[in-house]
């Protein structure tokens, strides 16, 4: 597999992240400040969006397992179709309607169709891996290159968007540190302004929004002009596809998978949980509001220079000796909570950012193991790879809806008020929980369970060669 193959399969993948980043990091504050939708509202539009790309994934995997061979491939024409439909859906997920009463219903059903669309895309995008090239190397050091171009349109999307739309919010002004006798009127201060000018500042939201779309379009031409997809070579004329029932029963059977799912579902709700309420810990409870974006940054750019580090480590010293990355954000995490300090927060960030890339690259490399592991167990079916590819995204989102419900009722029940400069001391101690205790327990428990995991270096190689004599 050539590298311009390898680039530009992972360039295809960027425009997801890039849109994504952009609606984590601002999609909140448009609602609350362009919008003026209430808090409420906000997080039930965040909730229930997230819940329907997740309920999207097992659908997407039984149409697309459905699909039939084109000259182009059987993955890529769902990748095509739906880019379309996805950039319009994004587009007016950003675009402010003359009418007042019926804004949560356009923005519920826009971020909606914005996460349904996304699966569609992602579900075929990420089963692509297993047919770029049957050689485990390759696909290893393609799905490296989509590692590190995702997290850089992260970067991007977070970059791009704050920069366009920058002048549409003025700095907070909660920018003193209360003494401990502080009086309940500077509590109740707003540290969001009244905007002045709503349509103008919508205006540079539909502005971000159209050099994203362009971005979209740019990386799928990218993909559809340098990526082959190549059928199943270990498929014989007589396979029949296995039943999108059938298999997903078998695929919840299949140990390896089971493991590998059940330990990343633990860690990535802890990811979760520290990127959710990382800005709202150093706001509120680590005295750090000026510094949050750099803080974002920090992360965001240390887990793009970090992932070619994860590649190399895990070809050398095996992949579940790589997952130990994960667990360094723990003990610096910790002494963040306990030590509140902004040379300290920027170390954190930078460690946390190296932790984040291990868990974004491990899962992704070793899912094609599982899969070749159940090939070798089910010689005469195929078609199998959008099963495990949707089941695990379906996963991986409900672990994002997981985490935003963790970190909701956590602030809801000890009473966060959104808008004040102070919040109460029950609101502290939740946030450094959701910061500190909850990701360090949900993290140990993943790597735990991880122990068991039984896809070693030398069964790889064995699965390799059985799979080549099939051939």
């Amino acid at each position: 597999l050539s590298m311009c193959s390898k680039l530009c399969y992972a360039i295809g993948g960027a425009p997801n992240q890039v849109a994504g980043s952009a609606a984590s990091f601002f999609l909140q504050i448009y609602l609350l400040d362009i919008a003026h939708i209430t808090p409420f509202h906000a997080s039930l539009v965040l909730f229930i969006g997230k819940a329907s790309g997740a309920v999207t994934d097992p659908i997407a995997g039984f149409f697309i397992s459905k699909s039939k061979w084109t000259k182009i491939g059987r993955l890529m024409p769902w990748v095509l179709a739906c880019t379309p439909f996805t950039i319009v859906s994004y587009f007016f997920m950003w675009y402010l309607p003359p009418f007042v009463s019926g804004r949560v219903a356009w923005y519920l059903t826009f971020y909606c169709l914005f996460q349904a669309l996304t699966t569609l895309f992602q579900v075929p995008y990420s089963a692509l891996t297993m047919f770029l090239s049957t050689d485990q190397k390759d696909r290893d050091s393609a799905t490296a290159y989509r590692m590190t171009m995702e997290v850089l349109g992260t970067l991007i999307g977070a970059a791009l968007q704050g920069q366009i739309v920058a002048s549409a919010h003025v700095s907070p002004h909660c920018t003193v540190n209360p003494s401990v006798n502080t009086t309940d009127s500077w509590h109740d201060t707003p540290s969001i302004p009244d905007l002045s000018d709503p349509l103008s500042h919508q205006v540079i939201y539909m502005i971000a929004a159209g050099v994203i779309a362009g971005v979209y379009l740019l990386g799928i031409a990218v993909l559809f002009l340098g990526v082959k997809e190549r059928d199943d070579p270990y498929a014989l004329n007589s396979d029949r596809a296995i039943p999108f029932c059938k298999g997903l029963a078998l695929t919840m059977k299949h140990g390896p998978y089971v493991k590998l799912t059940a330990s990343f579902l633990l860690i990535s709700t802890a990811v979760q949980l520290e990127q959710g309420n990382f800005v709202l810990f150093c706001t509120h409870a680590a005295g750090l509001r000026n510094h949050f974006q750099y803080l974002v940054v920090t992360i965001l750019v240390s887990a793009v220079v970090s992932v070619p580090f994860w590649q190399k480590f895990l070809q050398r010293f095996g992949k579940k000796c790589a997952a130990c990355g994960i667990s360094w954000m723990i003990p610096f995490a910790v002494m963040l909570v306990t030590i509140p300090n902004l040379i300290l927060a920027y170390f954190v960030a930078f460690i946390s950012g190296l932790s984040i890339a291990a868990s974004l690259l491990l899962p992704w490399s070793m899912l094609p193991d599982v899969v070749d592991n159940f090939r070798l167990q089910n010689p005469h079916g195929k078609g199998h790879e959008t099963i495990f590819y949707s089941s695990y995204v379906f996963f991986t989102k409900m672990s994002a809806g997981i985490g935003l419900g963790i970190s909701v009722a956590g602030l809801e029940f000890t009473g966060y008020k959104p808008g004040i400069c102070r919040q109460s001391d029950d609101v502290i101690l939740t946030l450094k929980l959701l910061i500190g205790a909850v990701p360090t327990i949900l993290i140990l428990l993943g790597l735990f369970i991880l122990l068991f995991y039984p896809i070693t270096e030398e069964s790889r190689k064995e699965t390799k060669l059985a799979l080549e004599e099939l051939r």
